[in-house]
């Protein structure tokens, strides 16, 4: 009777032990974790505060670095749309009117080189110094010596009013889809970031491009900032130049409903 009754109090012992040793196992491994994790710690920061040491990345590194690499993006599926092309000249079996038809569609849609006289446009922010020039004007706010979303969008509306075959906003060419699109002073265009001194170039009959400029009502409010507080304007006539096609993708996203 005692042997029997011995036997399941040792085995419970026994297990007991065997249950424990797993959980100091664990505290042990715990610690050490912690204790590699504030050495890690420390080795980076080598004394400096993590949280606001300026040389961490930062968002606006970050949009950079987007821009950049949606560029490269641009660039790769310019010449892989090249290639297509390319291949695309081969007699495929395709009449002369289909390919009239093709190549005046793909004129219109801005995918192609563009080659005409040309006017730009080049607006910039104002010294962060700057003064009224003239008498009965306030002295300027910060939002005033910025370009704008609508100071840019003026211009190009404008062109397009004008005539304009096609136009360039720094290195890309507009199409139906683009959005001139601002947020602070900086501009975001097909996915790419830009900062001031912004450059727009039309292709298309001088004389009319110029005239639509002077006529529209916005960029006539715009120049009253030019002459008060010095934003930057110029418009230069360009010669014969060539806008590049559009490069980048051409797929329409939207919202859909949820079924």
């Amino acid at each position: 009777m005692s042997n029997s009754a011995d036997s399941p109090g040792t085995g419970t012992s026994s297990a007991r032990r065997r249950r424990f040793r797993p959980v100091r196992v664990l505290t042990a491994a715990v610690f050490a974790l912690a204790g590699l994790i504030f050495f890690t710690s420390f080795n980076t920061a080598k004394g400096t505060n993590i949280r606001t040491d300026t040389s961490l990345l930062k968002l606006s590194d970050l949009i950079q670095e987007r821009s950049r690499k949606n560029g490269e993006l641009d660039e790769s599926n310019a010449a892989l749309r090249g290639d297509i092309e390319s291949l695309a000249e081969r007699d495929d079996g395709s009449t002369k009117a289909e390919d009239d038809k093709l190549a005046a569609l793909e004129e219109k849609t801005g995918t192609q080189d563009l080659k005409g006289e040309s006017v730009s446009v080049t607006l910039d922010d104002a010294p962060p110094d700057a003064t009224a020039k003239l008498p009965g004007y306030p002295e300027p706010q910060p939002d005033y010596l910025v370009i704008h979303q609508q100071d840019l969008q003026a211009v190009v509306n404008a062109l397009w009013q004008g005539g304009a075959e096609g136009i360039k906003v720094m290195d890309q060419r507009l199409i139906s889809t683009s959005a001139v699109r601002c947020v602070g002073n900086t501009l975001i265009l097909q996915g790419r970031v830009y900062s001031p001194p912004y450059k727009i170039q039309a292709v298309g009959e001088p004389k009319r491009l110029k005239k639509a400029l002077a006529e529209s009502p916005a960029i006539q409010n715009y120049m009253v900032y030019v002459n008060v507080y010095g934003l930057g304007w110029k418009v230069e006539d360009e010669g014969t130049a060539t806008l590049p096609g559009y490069s980048g993708a051409v797929d329409l996203h939207y919202a859909r409903p949820v079924e």
